[in-house]
């Protein structure tokens, strides 16, 4: 055996650790007769060796221990046996230190000495070939290693080198969740002292498990429309299944091979009638791994249950006092199909105002007929129990039938009818009125028919009077005819006694009631006036002779250009007079229309009378249309008024306001705002109703001109563009040759000396001009004082070359300069400036020479600049024809 036995040339740590201690505590080595502390390590490269089996640790002990002593695995580490004290490293299955303490049973001064050994990681020998089926979810990987060899210790760990995700702690694969295909897992024994780390991977292949599907039932009842499955394929109820597999079942023949799947369920009816058809599908591997799967698919087909015409029969109606006494039973007879004999869940309600219950029971159909009792606590108080059957079926079926039902009945707990803590309401009457009784509060009277008997005395008087009425909702009434309370004043009604003529219960009463008899009001002075007036005014009907009247109400109706009838109005009386207004909304058309009372009523006493004295025309004035007008846009400088605005006519009136009642002047300048106009009827003082005018005045701000932009300089050949550069505008600006009426000139027009231009302002959205920005050019305006070209000679012969003598551009530098010509005896021949600035060869200022014509020849020229004291300058020229 390779083992490592201490001191070696390299200590590790814990040998030095274990060295120290033998130091302090042999301190006597040759009384230790337990030997000495040792240490030993097996990594797992030696630990697989045959040697590591049967490791002497007594040996260890050195040559003092005395043998016959006792040994203790003190990590109960499982491989020394105790008796021998021989060790099996391969026994222990976790990496680590364990120490095994020696006891000599012969006494001596230290009779103990430990033994520790460490055991170094081994990570085992895995098997070359791994398979595992895809519906393993929990496949130990530790069966991945090959078992000829020794198996690896237990305290390791496992990577998942592929990165699947699907391996747990412990070393368990979700081989599903890994995925078909060769996945590696890594399994490491971490390094411990002086032995190194150890690694196995183990490479599992996942094969594609078989795939049966997932079933699920084909529930069906006989009443569906079982031909639409005469060719059911089975594979249809399959979810995620494998193709190829085969179908197979018992007893139906409905599979005739290995390729058939599909089945006629109409025919499994037709031949076996309701029941439970069970098929199996079976998928086998492509490899030997996986094992075969089936999924049962399974066609139920229920009889369906059908009570057309079957009845209900719930016993029985019973009265108020009957309650305690009474018992209850429900027969349900079939209709015209039949129903088999057996046990059924029978599902039932009771419905009543106290709520529902429902119930299901057991019972049993005998013959066509089921009777099942109902029990007496359901009835114990007064109401209708409506007993209704909502289900039936058979006591195996699984609900694939709507079974075909709808049977009921009521029962009937009918209360006495009870009315002497009720409210009688009768309100009072007048002369020759019916006067209704209203029947209301604490009563327990159900809708339906009663007969009432009643007494009445006072001012009228009557004995065993019979009423018939109708209580509808709790709430009853009927009327004492007028005939019977034809006198005024107090009279009481007292009732005996109330039927219920649906059920037949009879109560005594001891209810009564006291009423008054109001006389009617007088109206034989009533008169009716009404003014015309125009569309749209108030139409006030003023009312006299109303007497001692208050408050009334009044009915009426309108006929003519305007109907409405029953049309009722309150009002105010005061010393026998009152007023009211027609609503508008009934006086929609222009025209005569007639008011006629019809009716009024005291409001102190609810008592009316019929009027036959209430009837009054009157006209209503057409009122002239609304203007039709148009909002307007005007420019400030237009000054536009009143007078420009459309309508126009004697018959419009213009106001600032829509409450404004001071008429605008048409001289009245336009400002921006909102106008208003109306059409007035000369003759019938009608007025239409104003329509609003937007007035929009633009105003375009005049241009601004810079300081000084007025002022150029000739040499630049400055243009009106330049102009506009000098000035200050909103929108675009435009020049024109005049104020008004002028014509526009072009950007690129040339400025000229002490010309005015008029520029406007103009805006393209409003088609606005600003008024006139009037700017009188200076050309002078050149700051520099270059040399001048002074032509020493022209040729005045008429070919429009060279025809003058003129000095260029020096009435833009020296406006006020001026030019004399001499001929060489010193006659002036030519004074000129810049508004003469040529001279043509002529005498023009002195008559010398032939025929005005200046002679060829040299002459001289004086030039005064007259600005900044310039000396004038002088010079000679050349005439030469």
């Amino acid at each position: 055996m390779a083992s490592k036995i201490l001191f070696p040339p390299k200590l590790s740590f814990l040998h030095f650790v274990i060295i120290v201690i033998s130091f302090f505590f042999a301190t006597n080595i040759n009384a230790q007769c337990a030997g000495n502390d040792n240490a030993i390590t097996i990594c797992g490269t030696d630990l697989i060796k045959s040697s590591s089996q049967a490791v002497n640790l007594f040996s260890l002990l050195g040559g003092g221990a005395v043998s016959g002593g006792t040994w203790t695995d003190n990590r109960l580490s499982g491989g020394l046996n105790l008796t021998t004290g021989f060790l099996n490293a391969q026994a222990i299955r976790k990496s680590g230190v364990f120490t095994y303490t020696y006891m000599s049973n012969v006494g001596c001064g230290d009779n103990s000495s430990t033994i520790t050994v460490i055991v170094g990681g081994y990570s085992g020998v895995s098997s070359p070939d791994v398979s595992a089926c895809g519906d393993d979810m929990a496949f130990n990987l530790f069966l991945g290693f090959n078992g000829q060899f020794l198996g690896p210790q237990t305290n390791g760990f496992w990577s998942d080198d592929d990165g699947t995700g699907a391996l747990s702690p412990g070393g368990i694969l979700n081989a599903n969740k890994a995925g078909m295909g060769t996945h590696s897992f890594t399994y490491t024994m971490p390094a411990i002292d002086t032995c190194p780390a150890q690694s196995s991977t183990v490479s599992v292949t996942v094969f594609l498990p078989p795939e049966p599907g997932t079933p699920s039932l084909l529930l069906l009842c006989s009443s569906d429309n079982l031909a639409l499955y005469n060719d059911f394929d089975l594979n249809s109820k399959l979810d995620g299944e494998d193709a190829g597999g085969i179908w197979s079942e018992a007893g139906t023949s409905e599979i005739s091979g290995i390729l058939d799947s599909k089945v006629n369920v109409q025919n499994l009816y037709n031949v076996f009638g309701a029941g439970v058809y069970s098929f199996t599908y079976s998928v086998f591997p492509d490899n030997p791994i996986c094992s075969i799967k089936q999924s049962t698919v399974h066609i139920i087909i229920e009889e369906q249950l059908d009570f057309t015409g079957a009845t209900l029969v719930v016993n029985s109606d019973i009265c108020e006092n009957e309650i305690p006494s009474a018992n209850y039973n429900a027969v349900l007879t079939k209709g015209i199909k039949n129903v088999p004999n057996g046990n059924y869940y029978v599902e039932y309600s009771i419905l009543s105002p106290l709520g529902t219950t429902t119930n299901t029971i057991i019972a049993t159909f005998n013959n066509g007929v089921l009777t099942f009792p109902l029990s007496s606590v359901n009835f114990k108080q007064v109401a209708d129990y409506t007993v209704s059957i909502t289900d039936i079926r058979s006591v195996t079926s699984l609900g694939a039938c709507i079974n075909v039902i709808d049977v009921s009945d009521i029962l009937h707990v009918f209360p006495l009818p009870k009315i002497n803590t009720a409210t009688l309401t009768i309100d009072p009457v007048c002369k020759n009125s019916d006067a209704v009784v209203a029947l209301s509060g604490n009563t327990n009277l159900s809708d339906g028919n009663y007969s009432i008997e009643y007494n009445l005395f006072g001012s009228n008087t009557l004995i065993s009077r019979q009423e018939i009425f109708t209580v509808s909702g709790g709430l009853t009434s009927f009327s004492i005819p007028a005939s019977l309370i034809p006198i005024a004043g107090n009279t009481t009604i007292s009732i005996t006694k109330i039927t219920n003529l649906t059920t037949g219960c009879t109560n005594t009463s001891t209810l009564t009631k006291g009423f008054v008899i109001k006389a009617l009001p007088d109206v034989t002075n009533f008169k009716v006036d009404i003014k015309d007036v125009c569309k749209n005014q108030p139409v006030t009907v003023l009312l006299t002779g109303l007497g001692t009247l208050t408050n009334v109400t009044l009915n009426y109706d309108l006929t003519g250009v305007n109907t409405a009838i029953n049309q009722t109005v309150t009002i105010l009386v005061s010393s026998g007079k009152a007023d009211f207004i027609i609503p508008s909304a009934l006086l929609i058309n222009t025209g005569a229309t007639s008011l006629a009372i019809t009716y009024i009523i005291d409001n102190g006493t609810s008592c009316g009378i019929i009027i036959t004295n209430g009837t009054k025309s009157f006209t209503i004035n057409t009122i002239p249309n609304v203007p039709i007008v148009n909002d307007e846009k005007f420019c400030k400088n237009e000054n536009k008024t009143i007078g420009d605005l459309s309508p126009i006519g004697t018959q419009y009136q213009w106001f600032d306001s829509l409450t404004s009642t001071t008429v605008l002047s048409k001289t009245s300048f336009l400002v921006s705002g909102n106008y208003y106009v109306k059409e007035v009827n000369a003759t019938t003082g009608c007025e239409s109703g104003r329509a609003v005018v937007n007035i929009v005045i633009n105003e375009i701000e005049v241009p601004i001109l810079n300081q000084d932009g007025q002022n150029f300089c000739g040499l630049d050949h400055p243009t009106l563009q330049n102009l506009t550069a000098n000035t200050t505008a909103n929108e675009t600006m435009s020049w024109f040759d005049a104020a008004i009426n002028g014509n526009q000139l072009a950007l690129t027009t040339l400025l000229k000396e002490g010309i005015t231009y008029y520029g406007f302002d103009y805006s393209s959205s409003t088609n606005c001009y600003s008024n006139a920005l009037e700017v009188t050019i200076s050309l002078s305006n050149c700051n520099t004082t270059p040399d001048f070209f002074i032509p020493d000679g022209f040729s005045p012969n008429g070919d429009t070359v060279n025809d003058t003598f003129k000095i260029p551009n020096i009435e833009f530098i020296f406006p006020n300069y001026s030019l004399e010509i001499y001929n060489r005896y010193g006659n002036l021949m030519f004074s000129g400036n810049k508004n003469k600035p040529e001279w043509d060869g002529k005498n023009s200022d002195y008559k010398i020479g032939i025929d005005g014509f200046a002679p060829n020849g040299v002459y001289f020229y004086i030039i005064n600049y007259n600005k900044e004291n310039k000396s004038p300058s002088q010079g000679r020229l050349y005439l030469n024809r």
